[in-house]
């Protein structure tokens, strides 16, 4: 036995220490008596192997656990945070930002737990960890998926650097109801582009290899069809056919496991009586059998004990069985496995290789990260590793890209440098509520406002007015609003929700602006001076009211911390919009659900509310420019491996360059099941500069891009005619 005799009384030094062991072991050879597991030149699976030989029941099934730790700013109450977790836990969801405080509780898991095996540190890093960039739900309005990827890339860096592993992202639940406030954390309604997106945030999290520098794991969640939670309120039940399991809510997960995502969150709702994580047919059969998922599975907060709650488990004891058994590797939360395992072990109602195989999957990730090798996170001075010119400018260019221009009568946008503004409203001058929900670490100090973005653009052109709150009945700010209107040439007017008002447990009955809101644009409206509308929200508006007193609406989202000069750039031209919806606007709630992938009805004509329009208010995949495109014809050939070729030229006919998404729909007239109406299979997105033509095109699959999947989720290609859409042109494939 080797033994280092120095004096290490730091926590630095004893972190020096652990480093120098983990280097001095690694570096052995792997027989002797030095142990495989921590040799890194060893496979992953004979470390695994060798290092579960070593462990003992119940350190095994500490690693099946994951609890809270954070939020200590006291250096003083470091000990006393640090006692009450075990050092042999598996993970911990770490919500501070202070490295030395996780590197205080990884150094106990490495000294004092027997094995020495690192904690896998997890965190909500969703659009961002310091830098917020757009809400989930904006970025897929952008189109642009190689930003998302650049996105989660920066998010990674920051996470890792604060001392996070893996991430609790992305979130790629298809959701075509906009109340359930967590709208704001997926990509929108469309299977497709779910996707796209969970492809670009599980390269940028995970890069090459998860031992790579400022790589994180990522997570795919929630799993599964919790976006179609009972009237949009969260953790309701679902009914989900399996038909609509297969070819709506699996394709995002089939696609982030084939991207190798290391892990996937089980979601809270129940499907047709039986909750996800009790699930062993979707758990099992369907992810690990079907899709060929090898990470591990961890469950959502809490979500193991609610399975009493959800009416499917007697007490603690039973949840804890049946979601092990289903195929939950980890608990997050309520600490049930810890709490009963061990007898449900003894009872036989557990099997000994039901925990094994968790355990592993769980290991292999943590030796796959390199945190044997690596465990502790450099402590480094923010300033370089946070909010980093590269990261900043990112974010702007995604904020840009992601807006929506949703009205622009008369071409009042974009604005003339000359003209006196008006800017107004309670989210003109705030920087928190641009954050958004799920916003990481970010910091309102750190969000450039509206206010600030129209001040740098039109100086002295711009005259504030709060004009009201974001809610209650005080219209006591109405008569300067009023007044500053007056004296202007336009208004542009800053509306919406607050950030809490989307996000987890935030369903809402109503997704109108509230009353005070709407009565402050009654009152501007009454000036005579056109409204210039930007909102800033989580979900999709119902704006039947304001859409007729406005002559433009730009909808931001919430768009992190270079929203504000984002904002302005469109406003004044200098950026010429390109966003198009990943999510219907209603024209009324009583339109939910409503997209744009509906299957056909029996009676195309009849059949409707008789008291509101049929039509939504802004489709999927709409979004105004400040230039025109002309749409040639589409042209399709036929390639010898049975694919084939389409093609569209699409020209730049107005007098600004501009961005311009495609997208490619297909549509199945006749089948042997009532496909949907049309459905998005590609989308690409490229710049045009005025007066110039650029070709897009897809490469047609038809078993991919044409097939159905049934309610097996076997894929059924049929003889016949499929139609081709890009915008108002519409070309036929007979197969």
């Amino acid at each position: 036995m080797i033994t280092f005799v120095t004096k290490f009384d730091t926590m630095e030094n004893r972190l020096t220490k652990s480093a120098i062991l983990a280097t001095f072991l690694a570096l052995m050879p792997a027989s002797g008596f030095a142990q495989l597991y921590k040799n890194a030149d060893a496979p992953v699976a004979d470390r695994v192997a060798d290092l579960m030989s070593r462990m003992t029941v119940e350190e095994k099934i500490w690693q099946l656990n994951q609890a809270g730790f954070g939020n200590n700013k006291n250096i003083n109450n470091i000990g006393e945070k640090l006692k009450h977790i075990p050092p042999q836990i598996g993970s911990l969801i770490y919500t501070d930002d202070d490295v030395s405080l996780r590197n205080a509780m990884q150094w106990k898991a490495m000294e004092e737990s027997r094995l020495g095996i690192p904690i896998l540190f997890g965190y909500d890093v969703i659009h961002g960890y310091r830098t917020v960039y757009p809400i989930s739900l904006a970025q897929a309005c952008s189109w642009n998926t190689e930003l998302a990827e650049a996105m989660s890339s920066v998010a990674a860096r920051e996470a890792k650097s604060g001392g996070i592993d893996w991430t609790f992202s992305p979130m790629i639940d298809v959701a075509r109801d906009p109340r359930w406030g967590r709208v704001a954390e997926g990509y929108g309604e469309d299977p497709y582009t779910n996707a796209r997106f969970a492809i670009a945030a599980v390269k940028g999290y995970q890069g090459d290899t998860l031992s790579g520098e400022g790589n994180i794991a990522a997570c795919l969640k929630h799993y599964i069809g919790y976006g179609a939670s009972t009237g949009g309120r969260d953790y309701s039940c679902t009914e989900i056919s399996d038909q609509a399991l297969w070819d709506t809510y699996i394709p995002p997960y089939q696609a982030g496991v084939n991207a190798g995502a290391a892990t996937v969150m089980s979601s809270f709702n129940d499907i047709n009586g039986v909750p996800s994580t009790a699930s062993r047919f979707l758990q099992t059969d369907i992810l690990r059998g079907r899709l060929g998922f090898d990470g591990f599975v961890v469950s959502d907060w809490n979500a193991v004990e609610q399975l009493v709650s959800q009416g499917v488990a007697a007490d603690r004891a039973q949840a804890a069985a049946m979601a092990l058994n289903a195929g939950v590797d980890l608990d997050m939360g309520d600490n049930a496995y810890a709490e009963n395992l061990a007898a449900l072990l003894e009872s036989g109602d557990v099997a000994m290789e039901t925990i094994d195989r968790s355990v592993a999957l769980i290991l292999a990730l943590k030796f796959r990260l390199g945190l044997f090798e690596n465990p502790y996170t450099p402590e480094l001075p923010v300033e370089k590793t946070m909010l980093q010119p590269a990261g900043r400018e990112l974010a702007l260019r995604l904020a840009e890209e992601s807006m929506v221009l949703l009205k622009n009568k008369d071409g009042v946008l974009p604005l003339d440098k000359q003209l006196r503004i008006a800017l107004i409203g309670p989210m003109a001058a705030d920087k928190g509520h641009l954050l958004g929900s799920w916003s990481g670490h970010g910091r309102w100090e750190d969000v450039s406002s509206v206010l600030d973005g129209m001040k740098d653009r039109f100086g002295d052109k711009v005259k504030y007015s709060k004009g009201c709150d974001f809610d209650g009945d005080d219209t006591s700010l109405f008569a300067e609003a009023v007044a500053a209107a007056s004296e202007s040439d336009v208004i542009v007017l800053c509306l919406g929700e607050k950030r809490e008002w989307s996000g987890e447990n935030a369903s809402r009955a109503s997704i109108e602006l509230p009353v005070i809101q709407k009565k402050l644009i009654k009152e501007l409206h009454a000036t005579g001076k056109p409204i210039v509308l930007v909102l800033t929200n989580g979900r999709p508006l119902v704006l039947t009211e304001e859409e007729p007193l406005c002559a433009s609406i730009l909808e931001m989202w919430q768009p992190g911390v270079e929203g504000g000069v984002a904002t302005a750039a469109i406003l004044s031209g200098d950026i010429n919009p390109s966003g198009k919806l990943a999510m219907t606007f209603p024209r009324h709630v009583g339109q939910i659900p409503v997209f744009y992938c509906e299957r056909p009805r029996a009676r195309r004509d009849q059949g409707f509310y008789q008291d509101i329009p049929t039509e939504p208010l802004y489709d999927f995949a709409y979004g105004l420019s400040y230039t025109d495109y002309t749409y040639g014809d589409i042209n399709i050939s036929s390639n010898a491996d049975g694919t084939y070729t389409a093609t569209v030229a699409v020209t730049n006919t107005g007098n600004r360059d501009g961005l311009e998404t495609v997208h490619w729909f297909v549509t199945d007239p006749v089948s042997s099941i009532s496909r949907p109406a049309k459905e998005l299979k590609f989308f690409e997105k490229k710049q045009i500069k005025k007066g110039a033509t650029v070709v897009y095109s897809f490469e047609i699959d038809p078993i991919r891009d044409l097939a159905f999947v049934n309610s097996k989720g076997e894929p059924v290609l049929e003889k016949g005619r499929y139609i081709l859409t890009v915008k108002d042109k519409i070309k036929t494939i007979e197969l």
